[in-house]
This record gives C-alpha cells, structure tokens and sequence, in this order.
C-alpha cells in the first residue's frame, strides 16, 4: 500500500496517522525532498529512507498519534558521525528537514431521520470534513437525486436505508454524534433507548418539545435507564440563542452545537453527565 491509500485506509478506519514529508535536503541524503511515509499507532508506509531518520520520525509520530496532536511539526534531522544517534549512524553528510503533519480522524455524525430537518441539517454539515451516516426507512426520502446536493459536499456520506435505525447506531465508532429526528416517535424511543445503552457516544440529540422529552425521560426510566445516563441525551437540541422553527433555521442551530461540540470549544451533555459520576 503506498502513502496516498494509506491515509485513505485511515480516513476509511476513523484512526489517527500522521503524513511524513522530506521537506527539503541539503548535502547528501537517503532520499530526496517530497517522499513521504504515513505513520499509524501499529503500523506504517512508505519510507523516507530507513536508519536513524525513519525511526526518530516514527517515533515522533506515534508520541504525536498518542497525544491526538493536530498542529503540524517541522524536524531537522542532520546525516554525519557526529550526531548522537538513538537508532543507528548515518554519516551521509547531508541534513533533511521532515514535515510531520498529524491526520486526525474526521468527526462522525449520524443523523437518524431525514425528513425536511434532517435533510437541512446534512446539507449544512455536508460542507464539513466529517463522516456523515444518514439513516432513514422511507425510500423516497433516500433517493439519490432528493440526496444529491449532500453527496456533492467534502463530508463522506454514507446512506443506511434501514427500518431499524438501531443496527446502524450500535456499530458507530466511539465519540459518535448522534441526532434522532424521525418521522416516528416510538422510532425516537426505540434510538433512544439504544443510545443510552451506549455509554461512550460523544453526544446524543433529540429532536421535539419539552413535552415530548419529559415524556420520553418517564419511559427511559420505566426500562431502567439510571437518571444520569438519561441526562447525556439534549432535547431540545440547537443553539437556542438562534430563533425561528423553520427546518433550514433549526438546522443551522443544531449545526452550530455541533461543531462547537466536536470542535471541543464546548461540552457536549454525555461528558457533563460522566462528570457527575467521577
């Protein structure tokens, strides 16, 4: 696998890398200026020339992959005998300046329900770098030309016509945002009640009133949801300094929780709830 399918396999995987780049050499060195290598938490491709370079870069990559570092680094490594080596000499004589960029994973958002909010809402975060699942029983609510202006975005799409929404939210990977906007109220129920199963979701959203929500808390309680876990679900969901019902307005609000919330420029409510439990 070369560099270029390997960071598509961990966009694919939903795994921190990090891109190595030979940013520039001077004097004599294993490789020129533009090869790159992709570095991940177990394995790696590619070469920037092997020794003491190779291995000091993987090294700093994968400290950078433990710490889900996102800021780019730049790192000089000097080819000669003089240099205290961790990993073997080089003494080509030369220098190499390595580009070190950390490939985060894109964040995940499912939208369960893609009526006339959920339709809004995945245009607007269509035109975000985020894996974006759009889950709906209802064919013509998934046709492929309805969903054509979401598919043209920059967000990876994947469509899930499902009757039952629930397979899908169990196997989204951990720190998934979920938002549940069906056409069906026992349907939000039923994602609900799976989604508190799930203690490792980065946030939950429900769409309704505060009728509907007190409503659902009784029945989450009546199956056995502790009130703490209940808490992690937002109902109402959206910015509700941004005013209007229209689905096109209740969209950008909702879109704008969410990337504060993935941006972790705000706490989304399920780490407020583990908070209380620590």
């Amino acid at each position: 696998m070369d560099w270029l399918a390997a960071i598509e396999q961990l966009r694919a995987d939903g795994v921190y890398g990090v891109l190595i780049t030979v940013a520039s050499v001077r004097g004599h060195a294993p490789r020129a200026a533009g090869a790159k290598m992709v570095v991940g938490a177990d394995h790696s491709w590619g070469t920037i020339g092997g020794g003491n370079v190779e291995e000091c870069a993987i090294e700093r990559a994968r400290e950078l992959v433990a710490e889900q570092a996102s800021a780019t680094e730049q790192v000089t490594m000097r080819l000669n005998a003089r240099e205290r080596n961790r990993h073997g000499q080089q003494c080509c004589g030369g220098e190499m300046q390595l580009l070190l960029e950390p490939l985060p994973p894109r964040p995940t958002i499912a939208i369960f329900g893609v009526g006339h909010v959920g339709y809004e809402l995945a245009r607007v975060l269509s035109r975000h770098q985020v894996r974006l699942h759009l889950v709906d029983s209802r064919a013509e609510q998934m046709d492929e030309l309805r969903l054509a202006p979401i598919s043209e975005g920059v967000a990876d799409v994947h469509l899930h016509r499902l009757l039952l929404g629930e397979s899908v939210l169990e196997q989204l990977p951990r720190g998934a945002h979920v938002l549940i906007m069906t056409h069906d109220h026992a349907e939000d129920f039923a994602l609900c009640d799976a989604a508190v199963r799930r203690s490792d979701l980065g946030s939950v959203g429900l769409i309704g009133s505060s009728a509907k929500w007190s409503r659902f808390q009784a029945m989450l309680a009546d199956q056995g949801h502790a009130s703490a876990d209940i808490a992690r679900i937002a109902c109402p969901i959206g910015d509700p300094s941004i005013p209007g019902k229209e689905p096109a307005v209740i969209a950008v609000a909702v879109a704008a929780q969410l990337i504060r919330w993935t941006a972790g420029s705000e706490i989304a409510p399920s780490e407020i709830a583990e908070s209380h439990l620590l």
